[in-house]
């Protein structure tokens, strides 16, 4: 006798599921690499410490995914939030989900959670602990990216019922990674509660430094690359022309992001930089996710040198004496390249999408955008999610972070001496860096006394 879970598996279809399989696997590494990026742009003595964070998001958001986190997200619900049926993933398991087992679009969604999340609690580098890491995240998932995910992406969701067009995640992941981050490194710069009435803690402006390894920032972009080439062509969640196509906009905009910051700094500078073209691509990779199911290779190109343009330009005010002034850290240029990166390519989407392309996979139907279908309602529609995830995002994350640092013991910034001693010693008490520790300085590999024979 068949059980239901075979009948379920067998209405599936095997090479979707292969293929969404395999877009799993290689989507998986962005989420260390982002904190391998992380890693590379602090400063030495807090190298480890800034990688860490993207192994707790792993961690914490795949258990709050598999309590609730799936079930707020992806459950009927209302229209910004979902309902518990899924709560401990009752009943997730082989039946399909469009043409893949429901478990599998469960783990590929849980993927995008934990990757937004290791981008956002990026905001808390080299001055923040990991310990109130813990519990913000599992806040956070819980009461921003899933009300978020559930309101652009699901049936039931406020912003997709509307029309919204946002393909692999201009609003869920780049505008609401990035205000968040910002959220975090705001609070960090004036803490409301505990952190602020500790004699032992001064909240103040970073000085400016440049990343301390570079083989960092080469991993991590091998790496992100690559695997946001899976990430866009998988959101298909189907083997089709539209994922081919998905793939091959998301490359060509990411080359054409890294190539125009690269010569632009090589322009002022004559110089060739691996962080000018680390960024050009993530400014690439960030306009094309929420458009790469929706235009063509024409337009992909010419998103990734606007992306570069205006990403580059949102990244000098960090260099400002008035940024400096108002204790304005943008730890790995996350504002400037997730948050305003994600608001442009959100509303060029709905500028620039094109209903020919949107139906490569046989199914789906769009009005199309601004340029190409005359769709002008469609621009208002991408403007209000783009304010909405903002806001929600920014002002949640603000509130959870403050919450969290009411808890005794749960202070969320670092005493003066910790971040002036570096992040790795003080809350790791481990290091990427042998010499830190001055007490391996004469350590002989046979202990004092020991015998040789010979």
């Amino acid at each position: 006798m068949i059980s239901a879970v075979q009948q379920a598996w067998e209405a599936c279809d095997k090479t979707d599921t292969a293929f969404v399989l395999v877009c799993s696997v290689f989507c998986w590494p962005i989420i260390p690499a982002v904190g391998l990026g992380y890693s590379g742009y602090s400063t030495r003595r807090s190298g480890l410490a800034s990688f860490i964070p993207s192994i707790l998001s792993i961690g914490c958001c795949s258990i709050q995914w598999y309590l609730i986190g799936y079930s707020l997200a992806y459950g009927q619900g209302s229209g910004v939030i979902g309902d518990l049926k899924y709560a401990f993933h009752r009943g997730v398991l082989a039946e399909p989900v469009s043409t893949i087992p429901a478990i599998l679009f469960s783990e590929f969604q849980l993927i995008f959670c934990a990757t937004v999340c290791a981008i956002a609690v990026g905001g808390s580098c080299e001055r923040g602990r990991l310990l109130p890491l813990i519990p913000f995240i599992f806040l956070w998932a819980t009461f921003i990216y899933c009300p978020l995910a559930h309101m652009v992406w699901s049936e039931t969701g406020f912003l997709g019922s509307m029309g919204c067009l946002d393909f692999a995640g201009g609003t869920p992941v780049h505008i609401c990674s990035g205000a968040t981050a910002t959220a975090l490194s705001l609070y960090l710069s004036y803490p409301r509660f505990r952190s602020r009435k500790s004699a032992i803690r001064t909240p103040s402006h970073l000085a400016l430094h440049r990343p301390h390894n570079s083989m960092c920032q080469v991993l991590a972009m091998i790496i992100i690359w690559g695997s946001w080439l899976a990430f866009d062509a998988g959101t298909t969640l189907s083997l089709n022309f539209k994922s081919v196509m998905a793939l091959c906009v998301t490359n060509l905009c990411a080359s054409a992001g890294a190539m125009t910051w690269a010569c632009i700094t090589y322009y002022e500078s004559g110089k060739w930089s691996l962080d000018s073209t680390f960024m050009g691509a993530i400014a690439g990779l960030v306009l094309i996710t929420p458009s790469a199911g929706f235009i063509d290779l024409t337009t992909s190109f010419f998103f990734g040198i606007a992306g570069a343009f205006i990403c580059r330009q949102a990244l000098r005010f960090k260099f400002t004496d008035f940024a400096r002034r108002i204790r304005w850290v943008d730890n790995g240029d996350t504002f400037a390249t997730h948050c305003v990166g994600g608001f442009v390519g959100t509303i060029a989407t709905g500028l620039f999408a094109r209903k020919e392309v949107a139906a490569y996979d046989g199914a789906t139907v769009i009005d199309g955008g601004v340029f190409f279908d005359g769709n002008v309602k469609q621009l208002g529609i991408q403007i209000l999610e783009a304010l909405v995830g903002f806001t929600w995002s920014f002002v949640g994350s603000y509130i959870l972070i403050a919450l969290v640092d009411c808890i005794p013991g749960l202070e969320v910034l670092a005493v003066d001496d910790d971040v002036i001693a570096g992040m790795d010693a003080s809350q790791m008490d481990e290091s990427l860096y042998e010499a830190q520790w001055a007490s391996e300085a004469d350590y002989h590999p046979f202990a004092k006394g020991s015998l040789i024979l010979e």
